[in-house]
């Protein structure tokens, strides 16, 4: 079958994987739209600790069972179908207190093994989610991300009319943007030094903030009376942002850090203990935000549609990563292997 390989640092290409075959509780996903991630951008730039070439990345997928080998009710051959894509161990103490999510062993499909950069993926059945007609095939590849956005909010103590700080506005901080003002937030500055994304930002009803040109801890102390934000998630991962976050946030409110630092930071631990900050940490999702995701974007509650700048067929894997370097042209490409 054909499938975008990741081959070395900076190189994919079209290739060849053998189709697989399903094993016993594993069904045959016809992949009909795959996106691309930050952590497939890390694994593209030779980054990743885990990823290993040659490798169909793509863990944000949608598709069709093509085939199915055993039994479960809840699925047929034809159901279009999205892939959550996290293997938990079942057996370490996370997993046993019902948090896979931070499962001591995570694998993830398109990470560990390969994913939606082909035309077929083999998946446990126990990682399939029904798409309600009501969601389109694009829109229910977007699932993953939404559904990190949604963990990332329930992991905070946003509640409602509360003043929000988000700094990065890619597809990540965009999502929780769309999560928190749902959630009830009053005001939600985010920054970002991409004009397309801040354009972006912007049309989605927050209060974008050019970080190349102002400063965000000086805007939002200034327009919530020196006070700052409730809740700030760190979205962009670098030391700017890691001081940002700190002296943006009020006193005694909390700060989310979602990135994943490819550096480890300096983080101001004296600044925080000073003024009694909360610092909270989050890992992908759980499957419960991953059927909100679902089921917020069927009903038109986060509407996705804003999110996606590209759809290519899976021959021009790289024209996407190309557009996924420049972040003044791209927020979220997604391939579609079988066109």
């Amino acid at each position: 079958m054909k499938a975008g390989l990741y081959l070395s640092e900076k190189y994919v290409r079209i290739g060849q994987l053998d189709k697989p075959s399903p094993k016993r509780n594993e069904a045959l996903i016809k992949v009909s739209f795959a996106g691309i991630c930050g952590t497939d951008m890390m694994i593209y730039s030779g980054k990743h600790p885990r990823a290993k070439a040659p490798l169909a990345m793509g863990h944000e997928f949608s598709g069709v069972i093509e085939d199915i080998n055993g039994e479960d009710p809840r699925f047929q051959i034809g159901d279009r179908v999205v892939v959550e894509p996290t293997i938990s161990c079942g057996e370490c103490p996370a997993c046993l207190s019902g948090n896979p999510q931070v499962c001591e062993a995570l694998g993830l499909i398109g990470i560990d093994w390969h994913g939606g950069f082909a035309e077929y993926v083999a998946v446990p059945l126990h990682r399939l989610h029904k798409v309600p007609d009501s969601l389109s095939d694009a829109h229910a590849a977007l699932t993953e991300p939404v559904a990190v956005g949604i963990h990332t909010v329930r992991r905070s103590n946003l509640k409602v009319g509360d003043t929000v700080t988000i700094l990065g506005a890619g597809p990540i901080g965009l999502i929780i943007g769309l999560t928190a003002k749902i959630a009830g937030a009053k005001k939600i500055y985010i920054s970002d030094v991409s004009p397309f994304r801040l354009k972006k930002a912007a049309s989605l009803g927050l209060a974008a903030i050019d970080a190349k040109k102002d400063n965000i801890v000086e805007v939002v102390k200034a327009e919530t009376n020196g006070i700052g934000a409730d809740v700030v998630f760190e979205v962009a991962g670098n030391n700017v942002t890691a001081q940002q976050m700190i002296d943006v946030c009020r006193t005694q409110g909390q700060i989310i850090v979602v990135s994943v630092y490819k550096q480890k930071p300096i983080v101001d631990l004296a600044s925080m203990h000073f003024r009694e900050l909360s610092l909270t940490t989050t890992r992908c999702y759980h499957s419960t935000d991953f059927a909100a995701a679902i089921s917020m974007m069927a009903s038109g509650e986060i509407n996705v549609t804003p999110l996606i700048s590209h759809e290519l067929p899976l021959e021009e894997i790289e024209k996407g990563f190309e557009y996924m370097l420049n972040p003044e042209t791209s927020l979220k490409v997604l391939f579609q292997p079988n066109l």
